[in-house]
């Protein structure tokens, strides 16, 4: 049963769920909520691949909502790619607070105006630095970001152009938008904070199976991960202080 007044957030999961996630970590909720949930909080799943989304009687009784990563494209065509893309509209006409993850932060994109596509320079894969603007900088100060954040990443779309209104706040070597903002309300991240690198290392592993990706961009990801630590405490504080109204743009 939810305790009165406590905050509730919902995780719309684009993506079905590997064994070793549902095995090692109990699925992608849990794997979110370890990143983002506190004591007391009530998280629940959506499938949106299957079709299951929040109806619109229970949408005001989150406070939040995390849209996932998928192995689909973000601009595709989709029944459940177009439902989903009509529901962050909803989201969006009731000032909702929603956090988009990678194709979450695509089609999250797309469903306020921008464009989505193929990354120009290819997959990227491993853990990135991503630089934060100077604004962001700014923003970020109080909750001890600091400028340069790395993050486990792993897309071969991005996003091209970002929405009409919204402000590009990171960027890096490969990828112009690793994250916007638009009003106070929505954010995307490219990368993956709630990923570890087990779960990176398990994904590569699928990713070669299935032809996606070459031998060398596994052995380039896999030394990414032995050079640098992702910082998810600082992603943790960025994304709790999103997601809690701790952030006044």
């Amino acid at each position: 049963m939810e305790k009165a007044g406590t905050r509730k957030f919902a995780v719309i999961l684009c993506a079905d769920e590997s064994e070793h996630v549902k095995q090692a970590y109990g699925g992608y909720l849990k794997v979110f909520m370890g990143l983002l949930g506190e004591e007391d909080e009530t998280w629940h799943v959506y499938r949106a691949m299957h079709g299951e989304l929040p109806c619109m009687a229970d949408v005001h009784t989150y406070d939040g909502f995390v849209i996932t990563g998928s192995c689909s494209d973000a601009h595709g065509d989709d029944r459940w790619i177009n439902d989903l893309v009509s529901f962050l509209r909803s989201l969006d006409s009731m000032k909702k607070k929603v956090l988009g993850v990678c194709f979450g932060h695509q089609i999250l994109s797309r469903a306020l105006g921008g464009k989505t596509g193929r990354a120009m320079k290819g997959w990227d894969i491993g853990v990135t630095s991503v630089n934060l603007s100077p604004s962001a900088n700014k923003l970020l100060s109080s909750l001890h970001i600091p400028s340069q954040l790395p993050i486990i990443e792993c897309h071969r779309d991005e996003v091209w152009q970002p929405p009409p209104y919204a402000e590009v706040i990171a960027c890096s070597e490969k990828t112009g938008v690793e994250m916007f903002r638009y009003g106070d309300h929505m954010m995307g991240i490219q990368g993956h904070p709630e990923y570890n690198k087990d779960i990176l290392r398990h994904l590569l592993d699928r990713l070669l199976q299935r032809n996606l990706i070459q031998a060398c961009q596994a052995e380039t990801a896999k030394a990414s991960l032995e050079a640098q630590e992702p910082d998810r405490e600082a992603w943790k504080r960025l994304c709790r202080g999103f997601l809690t109204g701790q952030l006044s743009w």
